[in-house]
């Protein structure tokens, strides 16, 4: 468990705002957005295109939300980039990667004309081989870009597919559809646990990993979610 508290002291379990591109009906309502977040503080973002398959405004991707300039003006320190350890069958449909690594190239070029430090934070999986394969394909591009691991907190079973069938989870969903062939099982909640055990001992073992911290998407709700981070923690500490 102590490795496991490492990592999640980390991700320091600050809150980030989401910026879905496809939903931002224009540059006015961006910088309205940005100008409340920058009064209360909160100089961090994650940029993603959102679900929608068609854009509700102006911006598609999060490429248009950081041409705007706006995140520079309100001086953010820090911004999160979607990453897809198991690819994203909306924007590569041919089920490569060819689209997704041409995006994260642009980025990376766009981040280094800014004083704005960039990482990726996937798309929330259910097992460590995806993502270890998807960090050795970002070094055959020669991208070595902080990585922040999508992790889903604690939710039903039947929430969890829900949420993973909606986001576009890839293979790693079979971790939860063959819990779920045990009925018994669906009412009962999901636990991270496995996967941030395995992800702690991955990154102390590989010195060349970029990972860096966890981001949690709350599917079970902020409270549960902060409740199992402390109980984690609670755990490491009494472990000692």
């Amino acid at each position: 468990m102590v490795g496991t508290a490492k990592i999640l002291k980390k991700s320091g379990c600050k809150p980030i705002p989401h910026f879905p591109a496809r939903i931002i009906a224009d540059k006015l309502t961006l910088d309205d957005w940005l100008n409340k977040y920058s009064s209360i503080g909160v100089d961090k973002a994650l940029l993603l295109a959102g679900s929608p398959r068609n854009p509700l405004g102006d911006y598609s991707n999060s490429m248009e939300l950081l041409s705007t300039g706006l995140f520079d003006k309100y001086k953010f320190s820090e911004i999160y980039c979607a990453g897809h350890p198991e690819g994203n069958k909306d924007i590569d449909l041919a089920g490569d990667d060819q689209n997704l690594m041409a995006a994260i190239k642009w980025k990376n070029d766009f981040f280094q004309r800014t004083d704005i430090d960039w990482s990726l934070t996937t798309q929330f999986c259910f097992e460590l081989a995806p993502i270890i394969a998807w960090e050795q394909r970002l070094a055959e591009e020669s991208l070595k870009i902080p990585i922040n691991i999508g992790v889903a907190g604690p939710a039903r079973l039947q929430t969890m597919i829900k949420f993973a069938l909606m986001c576009g989870v890839g293979p790693s969903i079979k971790v939860l559809e063959k819990r779920a062939r045990d009925l018994t099982k669906l009412l009962l909640p999901y636990s991270p646990r496995r996967l941030l055990l395995d992800l702690a001992n991955y990154k102390s073992t590989s010195t060349e990993s970029n990972i860096k911290s966890i981001h949690f998407f709350p599917l079970g709700g902020i409270q549960k979610t902060t409740a199992f981070i402390k109980e984690e923690k609670n755990k490491a500490v009494n472990s000692k």
